[in-house]
This record gives structure tokens, sequence and C-alpha cells, in this order.
């Protein structure tokens, strides 16, 4: 693809697909952009509905079209599948999604297939590891919005506490995205400072961890339960991490990816800090963490290895201590 021209694929445009197309179309971030929905209609809807806004924004081809309208796309976002319904946790999708992934995705991307495939529908950690199995594309390349979005959410429940903008906060959540993921206080700074540090020096409060870690962990129930779904922040975690890779930008983001020995554990998709750029994620940084975390992500693993183990892929392998 040349630097002027490039194309984002959105498979499944249900509210969080929609959500998506919006912050990528006002973002500026390409030049083309298609729609693709087992649902023609609402796909030609939202296509509509996006391009008559074209006059406010930089120019972009906006259209609903089918799976081969992906084959050349810089980036296909996968959010095709069932939401998460109230009272429902992410692996109770499994079934359904990962069905939907396994139909969709041979049809998606071709042998040699130049795209990045951005897979965001729940539970998203298995289906990025079912993606990685039913396409040959090579595992840099395929990556899941893993907690990019939990650790958004981590940062600014630190910023409310501390009252310090988000963006100055580095903070990280690990592991599954969803109920097992791992907060990781012991790497958590503002300007360098740990947050303890931080809130000792200005006399702020100390934190309640146990409390912070488990509104970060409940917050998409607590959406859910009010307004039936989550998409609005979800769409503008999807956009950074399609901006990382577009522009090159070798940023660290905490997308899902194929663990092969990072930690002891292998043959299992979750997130850590990773550099993304063009090429997808090229480097996981398997930082130093505290004990208590490490075993919660070793625990993390497993739940996610033996679940997809009863769909009947191979269970994460782990050589630690």
């Amino acid at each position: 693809m040349s630097n002027d021209f490039r194309k984002i694929a959105i498979v499944g445009v249900g509210s969080v697909g929609a959500s998506i197309a919006y912050a990528i179309m006002i973002s500026g971030l390409v030049s083309e952009m298609v729609l693709v929905d087992l649902d023609k209609n609402r796909a030609q809807g939202e296509a509509m509905d996006l391009a008559h806004g074209a006059s406010f924004i930089k120019p972009i081809k906006v259209y609903a079209g089918e799976y081969s309208d992906c084959h050349d796309a810089d980036i296909i976002v996968f959010a095709a599948g069932a939401n998460q319904k109230p009272g429902e946790t992410r692996l109770d999708l499994i079934n359904k999604n990962c069905k939907v992934v396994q139909e969709a995705l041979p049809q998606l991307m071709p042998p040699d297939s130049p795209s990045i495939l951005l897979m965001v529908s729940n539970p998203v950690d298995i289906v990025t590891y079912v993606a990685l199995q039913v396409t040959d594309t090579p595992v840099e390349r395929i990556i899941g919005s893993g907690t990019v979005l939990d650790s958004s959410r981590f940062k600014y429940l630190i910023g409310e506490h501390c009252q310090v903008a988000t963006r100055n906060i580095h903070a990280y959540v690990v592991g599954e995205h969803g109920d097992s993921e791992v907060p990781l206080w012991s790497r958590a700074n503002i300007m360098g400072l740990p947050v303890e540090d931080f809130c000792c020096r200005l006399a702020i409060s100390c934190f309640n961890k146990d409390e912070i870690s488990r509104r970060v962990k409940e917050a998409a129930y607590e959406v859910i339960k009010r307004k039936g779904a989550t998409y609005y922040a979800i769409g503008l975690a999807v956009k950074r991490i399609c901006e990382n890779i577009l522009r090159n930008e070798n940023s660290i983001l905490t997308v899902s990816g194929l663990l092969q020995g990072e930690y002891g554990i292998s043959n299992v998709c979750m997130s850590l800090p990773a550099v993304i750029n063009r090429n997808g994620r090229v480097r996981p940084l398997p930082v130093d963490i505290a004990p208590d975390e490490l075993d919660a992500l070793i625990k993390s693993a497993q739940i996610l290895g033996s679940t997809q183990q009863k769909i009947g892929y191979s269970p994460a392998v782990f050589d630690t201590p």
C-alpha cells in the first residue's frame, strides 16, 4: 500500500463495529473504509449515515461491501458475533463467536493476505487464538484488542483519585480481557513515581487498590447494566490501535497475542505490553512484576487455556518455577 492510501475494513457493524467506524472516520486516518455485515441493510445504512458527514472531515470513501472487498485492507477489524448481555461473562460468548470466526476468516484472509487482523469480538483472547488456528497469517499480524481498554479504565481511576490527567499516568492491565485480568500495581507510576509515592508527596489519601482493581474488572458489567452494551470506549481503543499501526508508531499497548514463552507461558493468547507498528505486534515486553501479579497472570492463562481446550484446541503450556 502507498502511504497516501490507507484502507480499513470493519466486519460486523453492530453497536461496537459502528462506533469503531465512527471513531476511525473522524480521526482522518484512512482514505477508504468498507463495512461488512451479514445484515446487508444494516451495513448499507451505517455506511450511508457516515458518508453523509463527509463534508465535515478529511476525504474518505465509505461503503458497504463483501468479504472480498476486505482483501486489500491494511487492517481488518473483526467485530462480528454476539455481544455480551446483562449477567453474561465474556467467556459465555465462546461457542457463538468462535463459530463465527471459524466460518468467516477463511473468506476474509486468503493465503498471503497483506492485512493485519485486529480481533475485537469477545471473548477476545479466545477468538484471537482461534483466528491464528484457522489462517496462515504470521502471529504478529493477528492481534486482539486485549486489555487496551481495561488499561485505560485503570489509568482513569488512578487519575480520578490523584487528580492528574490520565495521559500522564503509566499503568497496565495484563492477562485475560475479562474476569481474571491483572492490574499491574507494581508498575503503575505517575511521571516515573510509583503511585503510592506520588500520593505521599502530595498528601493525597492512600489507594484502596482492591477497590480500584474491582472497579476496573467490573466496569463493563456496570455499563451493560445501565445501558445494555459498551461501545464508545472500545471504539476509541480500537482507533488508537489502528492509529499506532498505520502511523508505524512503535508505541506500547496491551494488545492480545500469542505468548511464546513469556513468563514461562506458551500457546495461549492474552495481553502483555507490546510494541506495535506497521507489522503488527512485533515485540511483547514481559516486564518485571510482583510475585502475586505473576501468580495471577499464570492463573489467568490457565483459565484461558482450559477454555480453549474445551472447544477442541490445545491447552496452554507452562514452564514456570
